[in-house]
């Protein structure tokens, strides 16, 4: 990390630098008052050049970020810039020295990129579609559709663990294999079910071995109604087999590159 700036209370001298959030268009403003990250969180700022502006506030380098709520602060004040405008949202824990260093390493140097960069996101934001099997269901389908999985379910079933060990580990082989197989065929009919009303899409590895579909999709604001009908119409076919979940409108954390100061 670069050297930081220094300001003094009363009390003690206090380091502090520049956290960065992401970028906006500069003809915006910041509800006054808005806290930002830190155990001691600054207000939140905008530092603007040109036609563009940083979202900043102050924090403590003494006291490192990482706490779940620091995480969740900074998501949380680029979606919902993120609900009006198009956002750059750079990654979590971005710190620069000072003001000055906002302009000259980020805003001067990336103008060009960030202009066009927002130019692509105007009147676009981006939905999480994300999916969890009921097991039951899942296991059931499984078994239906492959015999080897059902002959050694049975093998297994009421049976002591330890004498039916290498039958239960040849089990769940075949269901790991056969709920990859389904998650990736779920996730093309959502694909499918979703094109007509999406720019562009990106499938997110899943975080639970449940998951049937984890995808993001960069939509057109003026297709977003269309979009939940979609979903809904899926829901309703997938119902008691899968339980969707729309998160957005969100931050295109998905569709641009990731930003760090000084690159």
């Amino acid at each position: 990390m670069p050297a930081h700036s220094q300001t003094r209370d009363s009390s003690t001298e206090q380091q502090t630098a520049v956290y960065v959030y992401g970028i906006l268009p500069a003809d915006t403003d910041i509800e006054p008052g808005t806290a930002g990250v830190g155990d001691e969180p600054g207000e939140v700022r905008l530092i603007r050049h040109r036609d563009l502006a940083a979202m900043v506030s102050d924090v403590r380098i003494d006291k490192p970020l990482g706490r779940p709520e620091d995480l969740t602060g900074h998501e949380e004040l680029l979606d919902s810039a993120a609900r009006d405008l198009p956002v750059l949202p750079l990654r979590f824990g971005a710190v620069v020295t000072d003001d000055e260093a906002v302009t000259s390493e980020l805003l001067q140097p990336h103008y060009d990129e960030f202009a066009g960069a927002l130019d692509e996101l105007d009147g676009r934001t981006e939905y999480v579609v994300k999916g969890r099997y009921d097991e039951r269901t899942l296991i059931r389908e499984v078994l239906a559709e492959n015999k080897d999985a059902a002959a050694l379910s049975e093998q297994v079933m009421g049976r002591d663990q330890d004498a039916t060990r290498d039958a239960r580990i040849q089990l769940g082989e075949i269901l790991g294999n056969a709920i990859s197989a389904k998650r990736e065929e779920d996730t093309r009919s959502l694909g499918d079910a979703l094109a007509g009303h999406v720019v562009a899409s990106a499938v997110r590895p899943p975080t639970h071995e449940l998951d049937a579909v984890y995808t993001a999709f960069l939509v057109e604001t003026s297709e977003e109604p269309e979009l939940e009908r979609a979903l809904e119409r899926l829901a309703r076919d997938w119902e008691g087999r899968v339980e969707l979940t729309l998160m957005g409108p969100l931050a295109a954390y998905d569709f641009v590159a990731t930003i760090e100061p000084g690159t």
